[in-house]
């Protein structure tokens, strides 16, 4: 159960200050798309608790498989021409050195010298073209395989599905919203003290938190930082206090509440 209420909550103390704020947490993201495309499936839902890189929808990969195999096949045949060539280079050097021999001994031409140094020149030349195809083939690959990857619209970070955006069939560009994403703890609470206030807030103190929908059940939130500056145009210290207590199971970011900042009641 929840802790019992607090008697600052009931009757706050003269030099307590009752604040209207709402609870958040750390880390709530919009979950965007990486690529154009139709969404095929949606795999997690509204309110489903999620891990770090769990698999949320999927877009229509079909196009990209199809490249992909187009690529990887293309891949493949340059792959072949390299060893083709590779042993053409061989033969042809290995001529060329014949013909060298030959023409000192005055068995052959100039002519004929000439053209086996360039045919294995020629050679050396396919060589190192069908080496670069072989390079450009694996590049392309990488990105089609990086492409497809980002169909695949993942969670950057365990939480629960807040909000779901899309539906299948529906088409998506990049940086559309997908799903919100958000933890559900640590829950805390940022809130404004006034800089006329009796003193200064510290990190360490603790405060009470109360549902505005509830005022009976009353929580202990502990600050956790205070800006070192006022902020000029409201002229107030910024708070955040994170919330404490293992029976926090009702709460959940984007609820109203009000603190009350001063002498924090331990819950009972």
């Amino acid at each position: 159960m929840p802790a019992a209420p607090a008697e600052s909550a009931s009757a706050p103390k003269p030099e307590s200050l009752e604040i209207l704020s709402l609870l958040s947490v750390e880390r709530e993201v919009d979950v965007l798309a990486q690529v154009d495309g139709v969404v095929e499936e949606i795999l997690q839902d509204q309110g489903v608790r999620v891990e770090k890189g769990t698999e949320l929808a999927r877009l229509d990969d079909r196009d990209l498989q199809a490249k992909l195999a187009r690529a990887r096949a293309d891949l493949e045949v340059a792959k072949n021409n390299v060893k083709f060539n590779e042993a053409e280079l061989k033969a042809r050097q290995a001529a060329y050195r014949r013909a060298q021999e030959m023409f000192k001994e005055g068995l052959n031409s100039q002519a004929d010298l000439e053209e086996a140094e360039f045919k294995a020149k020629g050679a050396e030349y396919d060589l190192e073209s069908w080496r670069s195809i072989v390079t450009r083939t694996e590049a392309d690959i990488r990105v089609l395989e990086l492409e497809l990857e980002k169909t695949g619209i993942r969670a950057p970070f365990g939480g629960v599905v807040a909000l779901r955006y899309i539906r299948p069939g529906q088409f998506v560009r990049k940086d559309d919203k997908c799903f919100r994403l958000s933890q559900l703890a640590p829950l805390q609470v940022r809130f404004l003290v006034p800089e006329t206030a009796p003193r200064r807030p510290k990190p360490g103190e603790l405060v009470n938190v109360a549902p505005v929908s509830d005022a009976q059940r009353v929580y202990i939130a502990r600050i956790q930082s205070v800006s070192p500056t006022v902020d000029p145009a409201s002229g107030s210290y910024d708070v955040t206090a994170v919330l404490t207590g293992a029976d926090l199971g009702e709460l959940r970011p984007g609820m109203s509440v009000r603190v009350l900042w001063g002498p924090a009641t331990p819950p009972r």
